[in-house]
């Protein structure tokens, strides 16, 4: 009883699955035969006029293209779990020029407003998607649209047959019933193959989008090095330089002092020590912020357990002692997890952190988790969006889990093969 249930459960969804797959394929030719049908009505033998028709199928059909098969693969995710890339181009930015004019990468223009419409309008004409998109709306109708047609045919069959007293209409009737029940948990499944077949970007397209996205990772990684180079420049400035042009400074004064006053030369030598002492420390943390030197002398995993012990949070490591990586990598998941628990223990008032490093045959991943309130956003200029930015360039991912009230869970993967 249960299994005829979910059978019959099963068929029920599949024939409004197939009616909404064939409603959405069959949107651009029901456009068509609007046209067609306007045009008999419509035409009075000036050729002109029966153009008209055409024309706005044709506009119907550009306008219909890309929302039909955001539907595809909107469905096609929800019932499937298939996410099909859409891989369409997006504008840039539209900047002001000094004369008062808008540039939006292509043109200029007088507002802002016409800049942005004129930039939308060349890039969805460029994109390769946009013809993708018109291909597809072009087979989908004599594909999936006909197979998942079927159910909805069957079963109006059956009503008009069943409804005549005629045996050889009844018997096509009870046909079209079973072809609507037999068909209806099969034929809405067509779609998956033809939408990831025809509708998934094109190697062209993802070399594009890998160009862009590498770009991008260029133009951010020039950015944070000449703002690294800057901060170590003003702490070299601000610190070890000054105590450095003091230290010289006491040195030449106990110099002159050494004949005349000895108790005082040896004040300033011991104020001189001291200062080269402190100076000394501060080129070490300076060092220390660059690379750290148990970084590169040991490995990410006991960087990590330094970390950990420096922090102020109670942090435990779990971890493949005899797990080596790159160094480009071990830096960048060493201070992607500085940066989750200095954000841990300074934002989110968690006490406690756990950091586990795993590896597998595909790459390394590095989990943080904390027992603070969670909650946490990615900001465009934040931290954890700079995070993402830094593992992208070695094709590496962050995963963000961090409901309201904790716990926070942040895990780094990145694609490698150690050493």
């Amino acid at each position: 009883m249960r299994q005829l249930v979910s059978w019959v459960v099963s068929a029920c969804v599949g024939f409004g699955r197939a009616c909404v797959v064939a409603a959405v394929a069959m949107l651009v030719p029901a456009v068509w035969a609007a046209a067609v049908a306007v045009w008999i009505w419509w035409w009075d033998g000036d050729p002109w006029s029966g153009t008209v028709p055409f024309l706005w199928a044709c506009i119907g059909t550009l306008a219909l293209s890309r929302p039909v098969c955001r539907m595809f693969r909107s469905l096609v995710a929800k019932w499937t779990g298939t996410v099909i890339p859409g891989g369409y181009r997006q504008p840039g930015a539209v900047t002001q020029m000094s004369t008062g004019y808008w540039w939006n990468g292509y043109s200029y223009e007088r507002t802002s407003r016409d800049a942005r419409m004129d930039q939308q309008w060349r890039t969805r004409w460029r994109d390769p998607a946009t013809w993708r998109d018109l291909r597809f709306t072009a087979i989908a109708p004599v594909t999936v649209g006909l197979i998942c047609a079927i159910p909805p045919a069957g079963l109006a069959a059956a009503i008009l047959g069943l409804s005549q007293p005629a045996f050889f209409a009844r018997l096509i009737g009870v046909l079209g019933l079973a072809v609507a029940i037999g068909g209806a948990s099969y034929a809405w499944r067509s779609a998956e193959p033809v939408a990831v077949r025809f509708l998934g970007p094109s190697p062209a397209m993802t070399m594009a989008e890998r160009v862009d996205e590498l770009t991008a990772q260029r133009a951010d990684t020039t950015v944070a090095q000449a703002a690294e180079i800057r901060r170590i420049e003003r702490d070299l400035h601000d610190g070890a330089q000054a105590r450095l042009v003091a230290l010289g400074m006491s040195l030449a004064t106990a110099e002159k002092l050494m004949e005349t006053d000895p108790d005082q030369a040896k004040a300033l030598l011991r104020q001189a020590r001291a200062g080269a002492t402190t100076s000394l420390t501060e080129l070490r943390e300076l060092v220390r912020g660059i690379s750290p030197p148990v970084l590169n002398e040991r490995g990410l995993v006991d960087a990590v357990r330094a970390l950990a012990l420096d922090s102020p949070l109670e942090a435990t490591v779990s971890a493949d002692v005899r797990l080596r990586l790159d160094p480009p990598i071990e830096s960048a998941l060493y201070f992607g997890v500085a940066e989750l628990l200095t954000n841990a223990a300074k934002h989110a008032r968690a006490t406690r952190a756990r950091i586990s490093v795993v590896r597998d045959d595909t790459g390394i991943a590095v989990e943080v988790e904390d027992d603070g309130r969670g909650g946490v956003s990615v900001r465009a200029d934040g931290g954890l969006a700079g995070l993402r930015r830094r593992l992208s360039v070695f094709d590496g991912t962050v995963e963000i889990t961090s409901p309201a009230g904790g716990p926070t869970r942040v895990r780094m993967v990145v694609p490698c093969e150690s050493l």
